[in-house]
């Protein structure tokens, strides 16, 4: 076992007096750990004196910082419209299905899909107070066409941005990411030859702050479309978020075709 004695005070300490003291106590300690050693183990335990100046007399080191967190989506903000929500029925079907309770359905769905990922989303009604000067990243208003019999060719969706939108480019690139991805998630045609003024003059659009990229979509009609929009709103809601998410993130897209 090494030498415990502390040494003599005429002596100056190995490091010189700035450290000595600090010596003086390490082996203080040192002292009482060997005896209480000692007395409760074997004598093949020994205690380490240079290790353990070295390990008490050692700064701690200090490592990189903790990477911070990835930005959360929290931080991005969504509109989801449910369209005549709060103010009619919409379309009405001849067994009592009415259109705004099929875009309640699929909003709110977009709803939960979109902050279940990490989005703050609002749902809104269509004469929702809240738009006035509404800020977010996007917004999208949801409708569904006519129960209306308009032939073998009434079946599709249409998505349509403002005539006179603040920003043509982002708009133009919301309603090409929800062309393009919706088509691909629910298989439905685009129906881009009943695009109607009540689409690109709609209301909301000149509601809501000039920051806002806005689009609305009809995502079906409930006529030939109805088992889809009524019997399989996740399918419907998954196409929705799909073009947001390739909005948000910048995604590429395929434009929507000329009208």
């Amino acid at each position: 076992m090494d030498d415990l004695r502390p040494p003599s005070s005429s002596q100056p300490a190995p490091n010189g007096i700035r450290t000595g003291r600090i010596l003086q106590t390490v082996i203080s300690v040192a002292i009482l750990l060997a005896t209480m050693a000692t007395c409760c183990t074997p004598q093949s335990i020994s205690l380490d004196i240079d290790n353990l100046v070295n390990v008490l007399l050692t700064p701690p080191a200090v490592g990189p910082a903790a990477p911070l967190a990835a930005t959360s989506q929290r931080q991005v903000r969504i509109g989801i419209v449910a369209g005549h929500w709060g103010n009619d029925s919409g379309a009405v079907c001849p067994n009592g299905v009415t259109e705004a309770e099929v875009n309640l359905t699929i909003a709110s769905l977009v709803q939960q899909k979109l902050t279940a990922q990490g989005f703050q989303v609002d749902l809104l009604q269509e004469f929702d107070p809240r738009l006035q000067g509404y800020q977010a990243a996007a917004l999208v208003s949801i409708h569904n066409d006519s129960c209306e019999d308009y032939g073998p060719d009434a079946t599709g969706f249409k998505v349509a941005q403002s005539v006179s939108s603040r920003d043509p480019n982002l708009a133009s690139r919301l309603t090409a990411c929800l062309y393009d991805r919706y088509r691909r998630v629910t298989g439905l045609p685009f129906h881009a030859g009943s695009i109607t003024v009540d689409m690109t003059e709609y209301h909301a659009f000149d509601e809501i702050a000039s920051s806002t990229t806005a689009a609305i979509i009809e995502t079906g009609f409930l006529r030939l479309d109805y088992d889809l929009l009524t019997q399989r709103p996740d399918l419907v809601a998954d196409g929705i978020v799909a073009g947001i998410l390739c909005y948000v993130n910048t995604e590429s897209a395929e434009p929507l075709p000329p009208p």
